[in-house]
């Protein structure tokens, strides 16, 4: 509870006041190397490395993959020739360097689209430095910057600007086997592995050629819930609302909102609906031992293991947030719901009532004196079957001459 409530109050003072901090390492990650990402990769080095910062005659030190060391198309010695200073900025990441030495670099740029901003949660199991998103792809919900301005949010961001940083909540999913007791014939708990998750924990039955409903027990502060007989369940952040949980029937949840969302996969009972838990608390899903199958459990769509009977998996708030770069405090996560998913935009807009009627009105007197011109007789019946009069116009003039004769009778 305190570190979901910590997070969350630091995440507050972050977007008040811009960080203003001599970026001096960059890292940048991708996934995949095509050759057009390759050529994109070589502009974005090159670019930070010789752009002068902080009064230095070059730029900052960069970290680019290390499968890019023997790339001919990135070709880093004739990179390197340009200038022999060079020779000691460009450095090459590994999966070990960022589980090792995260705090070696200040800013991570992630060069794609959501999958590679995951990615990017995935390689930092523990501290994350800031990492700001160049969107390469068409669907970006976590993309904040255009690639194409690059240079211009970079400079903004080394220069007095500063990066305005939210902390979005990870999960911390810690996997207990149960250990067979020869003498007992049970399991005991023993935790064995531990991941930190952006998106969501999904947890779904074996899928083996004899697939089975998984029963599973899930527990909330070791108290029992409820036991779930699904093909399985999505345990989602905030950030994670607008992937696998909203396609299956979950709210879009705002980052700020402090949540853990329960979504179950074709649920064996109509009555078990999505549910929204407060992040503070410990939540835990047990395969119980009596179940006919087993389970397999994934985190942000990686590191697929297997659950046996007697296993289990906690979830919690991680002390370790994912820092991204912003633009502003709330209308980023707003622009990108609504260009992503079209939210609640109409390809046509529905023409206002006024306009309608005002052409409707053009148009009748259009069509009276087209008749006056060829010497129509445009009797009021003319009027009432004409296609551009109004309902209510259709009215007044039905109802004209039985007014004008009602009044006759009247008189006399």
């Amino acid at each position: 509870m305190r570190i979901a409530s910590g997070v969350r109050e630091v995440s507050k003072e972050l977007q008040r006041i811009p960080i203003k901090v001599a970026v001096r390492k960059v890292m940048i990650v991708t996934q995949g190397h095509d050759d057009h990402l390759v050529d994109l990769i070589r502009e974005l080095a090159e670019w930070l490395m010789i752009t002068p910062r902080y009064g230095n005659d070059l730029g900052v030190h960069v970290y680019v993959d290390a499968q890019l060391r023997e790339s001919e198309r990135f070709n880093a010695s004739a990179l390197l020739e340009r200038d022999s200073r060079l020779q000691h900025m460009l450095k090459y990441w590994t999966p070990e360097f960022c589980r090792t030495s995260p705090a070696e670099l200040d800013l991570v740029i992630s060069l794609g689209g959501d999958e590679t901003v995951l990615f990017t949660s995935w390689l930092f199991q523990t501290v994350v430095p800031p990492i700001m998103s160049l969107a390469l792809s068409s669907l970006g919900f976590l993309t904040y910057f255009g690639f194409e301005f690059y240079k211009q949010h970079l400079d903004g961001i080394m220069g007095e600007q500063g990066m305005r940083v939210y902390l979005r909540m990870r999960y911390t999913c810690t996997i207990s086997r149960g250990q067979r007791r020869e003498e007992a014939g049970l399991r005991t708990p023993r935790k064995e592995e531990q991941f930190e998750v952006l998106n969501e924990l999904m947890v779904m039955s074996y899928c083996g050629p004899a697939p089975y409903v998984s029963n599973l027990a899930l527990y909330a502060d070791d108290e029992l819930l409820t036991d779930i007989q699904a093909e399985g369940c999505v345990f989602s952040t905030e950030t994670g609302s607008i992937a696998h949980a909203l396609s299956s029937g979950v709210s879009l949840i705002h980052p700020s909102i402090p949540a853990i969302l329960l979504t179950p996969i074709c649920p064996h009972t109509l009555a078990f609906r999505p549910m929204i838990f407060s992040d503070t608390l410990l939540l835990r899903v047990a395969v119980l031992h009596d179940s006919t199958s087993t389970a397999h459990c994934s985190f942000d769509g990686r590191g697929r293991i297997e659950l046996y009977q007697g296993d289990s998996i906690t979830i919690n708030a991680s002390q370790y947030p994912f820092p991204t770069v912003m633009r502003s405090t709330t209308e980023d996560w707003f622009q990108n719901v609504t260009k992503a998913l079209k939210w609640n935009t109409r390809s046509v807009m529905q023409k206002r009532w006024s306009e309608v009627e005002e052409r409707r009105d053009v148009t009748a007197i259009e069509d009276i004196e087209e008749a006056e011109d060829k010497k129509i007789d445009l009797t009021p019946d003319c009027l009432v079957h004409s296609r551009s009069s109004s309902p209510l116009q259709d009215s007044r003039l039905m109802m004209a001459p039985m007014n004008l004769q009602d009044r006759s009778e009247g008189f006399a």
